[in-house]
C-alpha cells in the first residue's frame, strides 16, 4: 500500500462548508476521509456523504444498539455508498453479525461492493482507570486493557467483520491473535510535533505503521496543525514523508 493510502483524515468540522474545503485541499493527498458524529448529526448523513463524494469515506457512526436496529442502520449506510463504517464491538457478536449480514445483503441487491465494517474496541480516550470506573474492575493496568481489546477483536472476527478500530498500543497483540488479513485501523496517532490532547493511548505515525497498522486515523495534527508546521496540506505531506 502506498504510504499516503494509509492515512484517513478525520474531518471533525462543524459545518459542511468547512468539511468540503478541507476535503478539497487534502483529499487528493490521502487515502480516505472520516466523517464523525458532529458533522453527520448537524448536517445530515446523506447530505454529508453526497457533498464529499467521490472521496473514499469512513462513516464513523459507531453503531451500538439491539441487532435489529443496527442491521437497519447498516442497510442505510450501505445505500449511501460509503467505503467503510463501524459498530461497537461491545454490542456483542449477534449485533456485529447483524450489521455484516445486512450490509452484505443490501450491497448484493444494489450490485455494489459491501462497505468495510470495523468493530470499535476501546476508545483511545479511555485508560484502565476509566474502565474501572464503569465496571471493568478486572482491568487494572495496560496489560489487562490490551487483553480486553484482543478479546473484542476476536469477537469482531468471529462475527465476520473486516477488522477493528483500536489504539496503536494494541496493534501487535491484535495482529498476533487475528492474523494478517484482519484490518487494524488506529486512531490516537500523534506525530512527535503534535500534542496528545484528549487521547491517552497514542503513538507516532511511523511507530504505528512499523507495528503493523493498516490505516491511521489522524485529525487535529492535520486539520489544525501547529503554526510552525504550516497548512493542513503541509502537515499531511510531512506525515506521509515520516511513514515513508
Amino acid at each position: 500500500m502506498n504510504p499516503k493510502e494509509k492515512i484517513i483524515v478525520a474531518l471533525d468540522a462543524q459545518t459542511l462548508g468547512e468539511a468540503s474545503s478541507l476535503a478539497g485541499l487534502i483529499g487528493p493527498e490521502v487515502g480516505a476521509l472520516k466523517v464523525g458524529l458532529e458533522l453527520l448529526t448537524s448536517q445530515g448523513a446523506p447530505k454529508v456523504v453526497s457533498a464529499l463524494s467521490p472521496s473514499r469515506l469512513f462513516f464513523d457512526g459507531k453503531f451500538k444498539d439491539i441487532p435489529n436496529t443496527v442491521a437497519g442502520a447498516s442497510r442505510a449506510v450501505t445505500r449511501l455508498g460509503v467505503w467503510m463504517f463501524n459498530v461497537h464491538a461491545l454490542g456483542g457478536v449477534a449485533m456485529m453479525a447483524a450489521a455484516k449480514d445486512a450490509a452484505a445483503k443490501t450491497a448484493d441487491e444494489l450490485k455494489t461492493r459491501r462497505p468495510l465494517i470495523l468493530g470499535v474496541t476501546i476508545l483511545t480516550s479511555i485508560d484502565a482507570k476509566a474502565l474501572n470506573e464503569i465496571g471493568f474492575e478486572h482491568v487494572r493496568d495496560a496489560g489487562e486493557l490490551k487483553k480486553l481489546v484482543v478479546r473484542l477483536s476476536l469477537l469482531a472476527k468471529q462475527a465476520g467483520l473486516d477488522g477493528v478500530v483500536a489504539s496503536p498500543q494494541e496493534i501487535k497483540a491484535i495482529r498476533e491473535a487475528c492474523g494478517g488479513d484482519f484490518l487494524i485501523v488506529t486512531p490516537g496517532i500523534r506525530p512527535s510535533w503534535a500534542g496528545a490532547a484528549d487521547q491517552k493511548r497514542i503513538m507516532t505515525p511511523r511507530e504505528a505503521v512499523n507495528d503493523g497498522a493498516d490505516y491511521l486515523v489522524i485529525g487535529r495534527p492535520i486539520t489544525n496543525p501547529p503554526k510552525e508546521i504550516g497548512s493542513p496540506l503541509e502537515a499531511a505531506r510531512k506525515i506521509i514523508k515520516e511513514i515513508s
